[in-house]
């Protein structure tokens, strides 16, 4: 079967205006989950490699969290909500299973009879990639000036205890960016997303959709809700890609990888980024990394390490970034931006 290779773009120019993350109230130790599990002191810490996540109440939404990040994103941009044109979620997780994760979102930032329009673009872990390269070109060609794009994920509700090497990685949490087109200097230089669906069933939660739906099996549900992972074929199928991403991504950018400044990996697990970033040749101190006091967020792990390595200082306008990681499908995408 032939396959069409896509053309190559060139640099787009569209910028991050602001951008801003939320997380739950509730923190929770790995040493709380030692108790909790009656597990040896140090075990999950050791076997996770993280010290504490963010865990949503019951009284914390999705769209709750990300209306927080939302209204952080257009503090940092100067802008006010009805300056925007296009309202994105790019979660991982959904909130209800309709409507859509935006439309809720929408409604919690009081948008209800605003007409802004709202849709939701769902890429598993790589949601914030796959937004913004998407929504780059419809705002390139003018048909939105402003476009905010939200990821919001609790992981928290989906997850079997009894295996801490799943369940210990994850935590809960949003993120939010404001884009535009930019007037110079800021901009997206290469972009590209991959999926191989041979890897569609390592990553899951069968329940949440019409094919598990209690109504239509025999089997019992409850089991169907939680996430499933096989890790060491999700590391196989991504290490085996992952160099060949980015290479095309360099080559894209006609960049050297000297030349980049950072690298924002989704920060899926930490013998994952600290593989990946061995096998890709990245130093660590070029890699953001918040895995061991925040986990894996899902779709909102990448914008929230983006948003704290800019609200620290780490990042500066006219650096070189590389976005990349993987999400369940199994999918592979990676970005390169001048902030």
């Amino acid at each position: 079967m032939q396959t069409s290779h896509p053309v190559v773009p060139t640099p787009r120019p569209v910028t991050i205006l602001g951008s801003g993350h939320a997380l739950p109230e509730r923190v929770v130790t790995s040493t709380e989950l030692d108790v909790e599990l009656g597990l040896v002191a140090g075990s999950v810490a050791r076997i996770s490699g993280v010290v504490q996540r963010h865990v949503a109440s019951t009284t914390e939404t999705a769209a709750s969290l990300g209306a927080i990040a939302v209204r952080h994103a257009l503090h940092a941009a100067g802008l006010e909500l009805d300056q925007i044109d296009l309202i994105a979620c790019a979660s991982g997780t959904m909130d209800q299973g309709m409507p859509c994760n935006a439309a809720l979102l929408h409604r919690e930032l009081g948008l209800g009879q605003s007409g802004i329009p709202a849709m939701d673009i769902n890429a598993s872990c790589l949601g914030f990639i796959a937004a913004v390269d998407t929504l780059s070109w419809p705002l390139i060609a003018g048909r939105y000036r402003r476009i905010l794009v939200v990821c919001s994920d609790i992981a928290s509700c989906g997850l079997d205890w009894r295996h801490v090497e799943v369940c210990g990685i994850f935590g809960d949490g949003a993120a939010a960016v404001v884009l535009g087109v930019s007037d110079g200097g800021p901009k997206i230089i290469a972009s590209s997303l991959k999926t191989f669906s041979e890897g569609a069933h390592l990553c899951q939660i069968p329940a949440g959709g019409s094919r598990f739906h209690p109504r239509r099996i025999d089997t019992p549900f409850e089991p169907l809700t939680s996430f499933s992972m096989q890790g060491k074929g999700v590391f196989r199928l991504a290490v085996k890609h992952l160099p060949t991403l980015m290479d095309e991504l360099l080559t894209q950018a006609g960049l050297t990888q000297a030349q980049i400044d950072w690298v924002i990996p989704h920060q899926a697990s930490q013998q994952a980024m600290h593989h990946a970033a061995k096998r890709l040749g990245f130093v660590p101190e070029k890699v953001i990394d918040i895995f061991a006091r925040h986990g894996n967020q899902v779709a909102a792990s990448l914008p929230t390490a983006l948003d704290i390595a800019i609200r620290d200082q780490r990042i500066q306008r006219g650096q070189r970034l590389m976005l990349m990681g993987t999400g369940a499908g199994l999918s592979l995408g990676g970005m390169v931006l001048e902030y």
